[in-house]
């Protein structure tokens, strides 16, 4: 499927919009990724593709259940599949939508050849880009998942730590390499199981111009410490000094805010952000970010329009439960306060949040393009974004399509 970037519609040709600095997108890992780095002796149970016929694909919550039939059988279709360990977990069309209409974002199971190149290849995606308004790009891991739990959830240790180390060195080197770089914005894992391992992971990464790494929105819901227990202290500390900013994604924690087991998935879609607003909580008053007051937060995909009234929250729980909610010598400003001088948010689409922008933070919010996911506004984010942005300045524009997004991340942009 071939698209090129949409005519420009009246409304567009009215305003001049910046190139997009996309904070939030995603890469579908190419076959090499693990192969060409693991040790001989890994690489039959490290990660690798197979191609195998499925059936039966569904999602319930945050799990997927499938059937793997015979390749001769006439039930269901062939799917590349990720395979690690006993772990087996086939592509779908919805973390690989961009190209189809929303009805045909489907559960279908595919193979890369059915996917849109610039899925996974850096050529393709820099031209996707270009069509789609967008100078740069985040990407957050596929099979890794959003913050690497793949490989905290491993049995073997030894094999995961070089599967983190493998994905970095592949990101940095290749997909943020060659025609890539300046563009394609470096983003990494960690081993989550060993905090001073992940340090060491943000150090060693740090010095090659590294400046975002990936953690879980809800630590606990992955059965790893949370972060009022210190022990993540070591993490935090090389991120501060390292000005790696910390992005954590909606599902980040493998679980999704739903009503119930059996609820619609479009009941958790519709309720994403809540992991995210728990997740701010948890991070205001927890005191880290008065020791570390150069620590920055990302919400990636987490929207903005709930903000104004969790602030407004947080900040009257700060002052009347003084006495017993938290430790106030832990935390002796307001929580809007520490909002405004250390987290961001992420939207796509959000117009009550544009309407709140001024009670959100005009200097706290970017912008995201989520290319190939379902959610995904290519090929026509840049005429999404216009409607949305008609009733602010150019210099607020600025900031949303990329002035902010350049400065979080301490870009060498503009």
């Amino acid at each position: 499927m071939t698209l090129t970037a949409p005519e420009p519609t009246a409304t567009e040709s009215t305003r001049t919009i910046p190139r997009f600095v996309s904070v939030d997108d995603h890469i579908i890992e190419p076959a090499g990724v693990w192969q060409d780095r693991l040790p001989e002796k890994y690489k039959a149970v490290g990660p690798r593709l197979e191609r195998l016929r499925v059936a039966n694909l569904q999602f319930n919550g945050m799990q997927y259940s499938f059937d793997i039939v015979d390749g001769d059988s006439a039930e269901g279709k062939w799917a590349d599949f990720w395979c690690y360990e006993d772990l087996k977990v086939p592509m779908r069309r919805i973390i690989t939508a961009v190209g189809f209409p929303p009805e045909e974002r489907t559960l279908l199971p595919v193979t890369y050849e059915e996917m849109r190149k610039g899925c996974w290849d850096q050529t393709a995606r820099l031209e996707d880009m270009d069509v789609n308004h967008t100078e740069a790009s985040l990407c957050f891991p596929t099979f890794p998942r959003f913050c690497g739990q793949t490989f905290t959830e491993a049995k073997d240790r030894e094999l995961a730590l070089l599967c983190v180390k493998a994905y970095n060195d592949w990101m940095v080197e290749e997909w943020c390499g060659g025609a890539g770089q300046g563009r394609l914005i470096p983003l990494i894992i960690v081993p989550l199981w060993d905090a001073d391992l992940a340090a060491e992971e943000v150090r060693r990464n740090a010095a090659r111009g590294v400046r975002a790494v990936t953690f879980s929105e809800i630590p606990p819901f992955l059965d790893l410490p949370s972060i009022h227990t210190g022990y993540w202290d070591p993490f935090f500390q090389a991120c501060a000094e390292t000005d790696t900013v910390i992005n954590m994604h909606i599902g980040s924690s493998s679980r999704m805010p739903a009503t119930s087991p059996d609820a619609p998935a479009g009941v958790q879609a519709t309720l994403s952000f809540n992991n995210a607003m728990g997740s701010l909580a948890d991070w205001i008053f927890s005191g880290i970010l008065v020791r570390y007051p150069t620590l920055k937060l990302a919400y990636s995909e987490g929207q903005m329009g709930w903000i104004p009234y969790a602030l407004e929250r947080a900040d009257s729980v700060w002052r009347e439960f003084r006495g017993w909610a938290f430790d106030k010598e832990a935390v002796p400003e307001p929580p809007s306060f520490y909002f405004k001088r250390q987290v961001f948010a992420c939207f796509f689409r959000d117009n009550f949040g544009l309407k709140n922008l001024t009670d959100v933070g005009v200097d706290n919010v970017t912008f995201e393009t989520d290319y190939p996911h379902s959610d995904s506004t290519w090929p026509d984010t840049k005429q999404v974004f216009t409607d949305m942005v008609t009733d602010l300045s150019d210099e607020d524009v600025y900031k949303l399509a990329r002035g902010n997004a350049i400065r979080m991340l301490s870009l060498d942009l503009d």
